[in-house]
């Protein structure tokens, strides 16, 4: 069975209750069938439940904390089918999408992300730069070429998710489904999708702090699935101030003729250590390349022999 016949929506949400009214109903126009929505509910008490009843779509209650990290996952946990599509309840992403994404993974991709492009007014300049510096910085750890990591709808397939460690709240659930199916070697497609203004931008959640948390969760994300590269590329930090005591030795002996030797030696000490531990951070990068690279031929190989 096609992914475009065997899926789930799942929709988690809080306190959402015009965006998710006008998200159901563009689901069931679109041709998404009641039975295939599952709306996880973590607290409303604007409405959002009685809403999702009314449409009679499957609800449930948020099971784990963690905000949207914990209700995307208690959704991945009820459904029954081969895939999941998440989509935001806040009326932001047309579920016309949703026939883009599933098409795409009938491929034979196991993870089909849809990025964003922005319809006008409809996103912050600075959220807008800090989706696209964290977009770079996942890249660069994992070893991936995406261009929207942090898309608040996406498809994937639910068996690669079995040994998931759910590590992220809040809105770095995205980083971590990525990062997890990455690190496995798993098949990770894009499709461009439109992206409305938020038609009550007061109950915006998303903040700019936010994104430095994700970012955080990014390099813990990387102490799990790529621990060589974080050990090495903290360890790279000695840099700075071997650098700064360098600096400190050159121009106290070129304008006052003062040698500082201990400074001026522990400095180049340190800035060997660090220009060490900053090569072996980015070989660690080629090597998990090579082995994801050796794993896609593996299980192509294989895929070929079960035929």
């Amino acid at each position: 069975m096609s992914a475009c016949e065997d899926f789930n929506v799942i929709i988690p949400v809080k306190n959402e209750a015009l965006g998710l009214k006008m998200t159901l109903e563009e689901l069931l126009n679109t041709g998404v069938s009641r039975d295939k929505i599952i709306v996880v509910d973590g607290g409303s008490t604007d409405g959002s439940r009685e809403i999702a009843k009314n449409f009679k779509v499957k609800l449930i209650d948020q099971k784990y904390p963690g905000g949207k990290a914990g209700g995307v996952r208690t959704g991945l946990e009820v459904v029954e089918a081969s895939y999941a599509v998440i989509i935001d309840g806040d009326y932001t992403y047309p579920a016309s999408h949703i026939w883009d994404l599933c098409k795409k993974a009938s491929e034979g991709y196991d993870m089909v992300i849809g990025v964003r492009i922005p319809e006008p007014n409809s996103t912050n300049p600075i959220l807008r730069l800090g989706n696209w510096l964290l977009t770079k910085w996942f890249n660069l750890i994992f070893g991936t070429r995406l261009r929207d990591v942090l898309s608040g709808m996406y498809l994937i397939r639910i068996d690669t998710l079995r040994e998931a460690e759910w590590e992220t709240k809040g809105f770095s659930i995205e980083s971590e489904i990525v990062a997890h199916i990455a690190s496995l070697s798993g098949r990770i497609s894009e499709v461009p999708i439109s992206y409305r203004r938020r038609i009550e931008p007061e109950k915006k959640k998303l903040k700019v702090l936010d994104g430095f948390k994700i970012a955080t969760d990014i390099v813990k994300l990387s102490w799990s699935y790529n621990p060589v590269f974080t050990l090495f590329i903290v360890a790279s930090l000695i840099l700075i101030p071997g650098l700064f005591l360098d600096l400190y030795y050159l121009y106290h002996y070129s304008v006052n003729d003062v040698k500082y030797y201990m400074k001026g030696l522990m400095g180049v000490i340190m800035t060997l250590m660090g220009f060490q531990s900053l090569a072996l951070a980015i070989l660690s990068l080629y090597l998990k390349r090579v082995e994801l690279r050796l794993r896609r031929s593996i299980e192509v190989a294989l895929r070929r022999q079960s035929r």
